[in-house]
């Protein structure tokens, strides 16, 4: 039998006491930071104190205008003292998704992507839903709570930028989400946190790209050699699909001692997740959605590597002829005509 977001709500509010510090853990990026907003809304004046830490660095320009503009008080995972906190909740990931957040035992996870087999007192995973903002939308209304213009506007953005303007994995109860919010967010200031896409120092990689991309049959291919920050692999992968004419976006970089690949598709008739997994996933973590999904390798990890991943060139060819071939179509047998500059 279906259970209601009533009956889910209420079972999320018996995990937690008046004496509680609840912890709230994130992996930051827009969705995750409105989803930990609306946490910790929804036990506001319920338990004694919450917290909303992050396992990774916030560098992306997006991500610190929105936690700026919404005045979201964030704290590194690094700097906190977990035995002061005694309850510990994760949004917009799993455990598994991350070796910090593998070390916690969470009373409560709430999540949008495919379930790992979390295991948790309360757990509350959508793979079908295109946002965690849309499950937690759907808790405040369930608690009979207004957001604030500030998390309508968080929640807002996350939406919509984890549905990429509902061209992604969407349901029903996204767009209902998205319309409940807009009559209440702030929409200038969503616009001006979506707009901060770039930092200067990124143009360089989209001069790699350009320069030695790759297309074939639709696909776009570019390794970008060492890179920054692995963010910059999905600005431009998401870049590349904005060409009418790309089908598949596949960006590759290396970033301490990590090799990241990002993928991104039309949607149509195509399993980005699948690719990645079933290509890479043997090296390391793979796995995503439909229309997006991601690869890492941690390239320390290797006693015998299957090539060179100090030679750029070399990694661009590999990568190529794992994805086209788990893709289905024939891998190309000559090398890819191609070149990276190291170090670009």
């Amino acid at each position: 039998m279906k259970v209601t977001t009533a009956e889910k709500i209420s079972e999320f509010f018996k995990q937690f006491s008046g004496a509680d510090r609840v912890l709230v853990v994130i992996s930051a990026d827009p969705d995750a930071v409105a989803s930990a907003m609306a946490v910790g809304r929804l036990l506001w004046r319920k338990v004694d104190s919450v917290t909303i830490s992050c396992v990774n660095e916030v560098d992306r320009p997006d991500n610190l205008a929105m936690i700026r503009m919404l005045k979201v008080a964030l704290v590194p995972f690094a700097q906190l003292e977990l035995n002061t906190f005694t309850k510990t909740v994760i949004v917009d990931s799993q455990p598994s998704h991350h070796k910090l957040m593998a070390r916690l035992s969470p009373q409560v996870v709430i999540d949008h992507h495919p379930d790992t087999g979390c295991r948790a007192p309360f757990t509350d995973i959508r793979p079908a839903y295109g946002a965690t903002a849309t499950i937690l939308t759907e808790y405040l209304h369930a608690a009979r709570i207004i957001p604030s213009r500030n998390l309508a506007t968080a929640l807002y953005h996350a939406i919509k930028t984890d549905t990429d303007d509902f061209k992604r994995q969407t349901l029903i109860e996204d767009v209902r989400a998205f319309q409940y919010l807009f009559r209440r967010a702030n929409i200038p200031m969503a616009r001006r946190i979506g707009q901060a896409e770039l930092r200067l120092e990124y143009l360089k990689y989209f001069k790699t790209a350009l320069l030695h991309m790759r297309l074939r049959k639709g696909r776009v291919f570019a390794h970008l050699g060492p890179v920054v920050n692995p963010d910059v692999c999905v600005i431009i992968a998401d870049f590349f699909m904005r060409i009418h004419t790309v089908r598949w976006s596949i960006v590759s970089g290396t970033c301490d001692s990590k090799l990241v690949v990002i993928f991104r598709n039309d949607g149509s008739r195509k399993n980005a997740g699948r690719v990645a997994k079933e290509s890479l996933g043997c090296f390391g973590s793979a796995g995503g959605h439909k229309a997006m999904a991601r690869a890492e390798i941690n390239l320390a990890e290797f006693k015998e590597p299957p090539i060179d991943f100090k030679d750029d060139r070399k990694v661009a060819a590999w990568i190529v002829i794992r994805t086209e071939k788990r893709a289905g179509r024939k891998a190309p047998t000559a090398k890819p005509n191609f070149e990276i500059t190291p170090n670009a």
